[in-house]
């Protein structure tokens, strides 16, 4: 059975190149949202393996997503995703409880190392 992933970035070309990275690779994406809150409220209603999240979004921004989400499943295995790889913001990711950190642009590689080491 396919892995099922929900992706969620405000930026519609970021998904849409997670997306096709995701598809090519096997993975079953569940679900888009656009901000975090509606990432609270996919990740609840489909219930995905894994999510990739946007840091900085309208609404709620990725690290408040994440702490969110991770009320509803203490073990959700969730991926960060910035074009801001600063330090400060990485450590916090992390310490939300953040399995991996991947910088834009997207590397493929890199994404799928990110999910295969996320997934064990």
């Amino acid at each position: 059975m396919a892995v099922k992933v929900l992706i969620v970035d405000d930026a519609a070309f970021m998904r849409m190149m997670i997306k096709d990275i995701l598809t090519k690779n096997g993975f079953e994406v569940v679900g888009e949202a656009g901000d975090g809150a509606q990432g609270v409220e996919m990740f609840k209603e489909h219930k995905p393996d894994l999510v990739t999240m946007d840091i900085t979004m309208p609404e709620m921004d990725g690290i408040t997503s994440l702490k969110e989400i991770r009320k509803v499943d203490p073990n959700a295995k969730v991926i960060m995703c910035s074009a801001m790889g600063q330090q400060a913001m990485v450590i916090d990711a992390i310490q939300a409880g953040a399995k991996d950190f991947i910088v834009k642009p997207f590397q493929a590689e890199r994404v799928l190392e990110a999910i295969n080491k996320t997934l064990g």
